[in-house]
């Protein structure tokens, strides 16, 4: 017997709603104005009933190997630990550094930031650990942390004449099913600025996996007509 649909979780009916939007986006049974109006409903939708809805209409279910390409798309990377990456040291002293991309984030990471700029971009970047601490000596310096929807911070620093600032939001109610990395920011901050800012959300993220699939499934059936 199921789950009557107002005793389960919000936060999973509206993950399942938004995951057959889609799927059926992708296979063209809705257009992108529909898609996109009805993923802004279901983000604000706390009503289960209501969600549900907003997909009666539509044919098609989400099946294993959509949760698949899913995850792959969307869920933050890992790959084994080896001794070469069980640290990173980054030092800088009146000069820039950055790290971006698909760069391998190892278990710790040391910034010594003295009157520099050190950004470290987490939104592909590959795990080695789902707990990361981040050790900072940041003084005349700034340090800048991107992170996405699906990474938790946490800081505890000693500031002096210093700030720590983070405009990440929460999760939007969304969450997406597998492990989430935690960094944890520590050391101290003189007369320096640490920022942990967020420049793509998870719904964000969630269109560009659907146009992913669209472009995947339309390049299947141009390849099946010209065989």
């Amino acid at each position: 017997m199921s789950v009557p649909i107002s005793d389960r979780p919000l936060e999973k009916v509206k993950e399942e709603v938004i995951d057959q939007l889609i799927l059926n986006y992708s296979h063209g049974e809705i257009s992108a104005d529909a898609f996109e109006r009805r993923l802004d409903q279901a983000y604000a939708c706390d009503d289960p009933t209501d969600l549900t809805a907003l997909t009666a209409d539509l044919p098609l279910q989400t099946d294993p190997r959509y949760q698949a390409e899913k995850l792959s798309c969307v869920q933050p990377k890992f790959t084994a630990s080896t001794q070469n990456n069980a640290q990173l040291n980054i030092t800088s002293i009146l000069s820039s550094d950055t790290r971006s991309g698909a760069w391998v984030v190892p278990k710790d990471i040391y910034i010594k930031n003295y009157s520099g700029s050190v950004t470290l971009d987490f939104r592909n970047a590959v795990f080695t650990h789902p707990n990361v601490t981040i050790h900072i000596d940041c003084i005349l310096g700034s340090d800048e942390f991107i992170v996405p929807d699906n990474i938790d911070v946490t800081t505890s620093t000693k500031n002096i004449l210093g700030s720590v600032n983070s405009d990440k939001s929460s999760l939007e109610n969304v969450t997406v099913t597998g492990q989430r990395p935690h960094l944890h920011i520590q050391g101290r901050v003189i007369l320096g600025s640490v920022d942990v800012t967020m420049k793509q959300s998870m719904k964000q993220s969630l269109k560009q996996f659907a146009d992913h699939l669209k472009d995947l499934f339309s390049d299947q059936s141009n390849s099946n007509k010209s065989h």
